[in-house]
């Protein structure tokens, strides 16, 4: 009887053993290496390497200068670009100041000006004007005939051989210069009788209109177009120096996050291309472990904390976050439909790592353990 008993005990006891192993939870853990992000900074401009201030596996700093270029022309297009700038500025500012008021009344005295010439042309000349046009007639008559009697009596006297030669010349002269000045007075005197030609008093009138015009137009100032437009102007080479300067600034290489210098192969010298990487920074501050979940297992989300082990630090674990899953399976073809052949399909998983610590590197294997009972906050 007692044999008996201690059998049944036995297999209870089994029978519970055998329950608590099929109903006690084991974690899922999946296996991946550390990464770092990969940071590749460069220059949008390129050009020449003037200096190298960094070297392979040296911590760097955000913000700390890597590699410097050569400035090719770029500091003389600045220069120019200045210049250009305060000149578009002295323009725009004029324009908007206006006339000086020196201006506008030189131009007004020149209206005033025009005006009295043009009353002259329209009012011709004065009687006491034609009254001396004919006196000087008059004068410059009694000259000719002096100087053509004075002719007559040397040529007698030359051809009886009592004057000589000079004396005849300047006599000829004295005539001809006599008849000359008359006929001169005579056909201004016709002018002054005749007045004003019609053609010069339009001239002088069209004269008058455009220095109006021109007076008129400094006492209303610049037109707005014109101030919009050399205001397009000085925005325009502003966004020019703009340019030059940006470009200036991409000669510095700079450290875009704290990290370790992973591979640098640059010497002063060497020609580097515009938006290409020329060296690798590994950002230790950002590291994830890259791990593949099977289908079956897929119960997590994205924010849930996970623990995670480290082959190099065996007596420790480590706190990771799930920031990614992937939403589309790996590996196996999706045609697959056996409940056995599905859950071999697999959904890519990063895990965000805590390195306040300085102890993970990138290439460290690990261990992340999905205890999908626990706390998933």
């Amino acid at each position: 009887m007692k044999k008996i008993l201690g059998l049944i005990g036995l297999g209870v006891i089994l029978i519970l053993a055998l329950v608590m192993s099929q109903n006690r939870y084991e974690p899922l853990k999946v296996s991946g290496f550390i990464e770092a992000d990969d940071i590749r900074p460069g220059s949008r401009v390129g050009g020449r390497v003037r200096q190298v201030l960094i070297e392979e596996g040296q911590k760097v700093s955000r913000g700390e200068l890597l590699i410097e270029l050569e400035p090719y022309d770029l500091l003389e297009r600045k220069a120019e670009a200045e210049a250009a700038l305060a000149e578009a500025k002295a323009y725009h500012s004029k324009l908007v100041a206006g006339f000086r008021p020196e201006e506008i009344a030189e131009a007004a005295a020149k209206v005033d000006q025009l005006k009295a010439h043009l009353t002259q042309l329209v009012n011709g000349p004065r009687p006491q004007e034609i009254e001396t046009a004919v006196a000087e007639l008059r004068l410059a008559d009694a000259q000719f005939r002096l100087a053509q009697a004075q002719q007559a009596r040397i040529e007698t006297l030359f051809a009886e051989k009592t004057a000589s030669q000079d004396e005849l010349d300047t006599a000829n002269t004295e005539f001809q210069v006599a008849a000359a000045r008359k006929s001169v007075k005579e056909q201004a005197l016709e002018l002054l009788k005749e007045g004003t030609r019609k053609e010069e008093i339009d001239a002088a009138r069209a004269e008058l209109k455009q220095a109006e015009d021109a007076w008129q137009l400094m006492k209303n100032g610049s037109r707005r177009e014109d101030i919009e437009q050399a205001a397009a102007a000085v925005k325009k080479t502003e966004a020019t120096l703009q340019t030059i300067e940006k470009q200036i600034s991409e000669l510095k290489i700079i450290s875009p996050a704290d990290g370790v210098v992973e591979a640098v192969n640059l010497e002063p010298g060497d020609l580097v291309g515009s938006n290409a990487p020329v060296i690798s920074i590994l950002d230790l501050n950002h590291l994830w472990v890259r791990c593949y979940v099977p289908e079956n297992h897929l119960g997590i989300r994205i924010d849930q904390r996970v623990k995670v082990t480290i082959d190099s630090y065996p007596d420790r674990s480590f706190e990771g976050v799930i920031s990614f899953v992937s939403r589309q399976a790996e590996f196996v073809p999706r045609n697959v439909q056996t409940p056995e052949e599905r859950s071999k399909q697999v959904f890519r998983v990063k895990v965000r790592l805590q390195n306040e610590e300085r102890l993970l590197r990138p290439g460290m294997a690990a261990d992340v353990w999905l205890d999908q009972r626990g706390d998933r906050s």
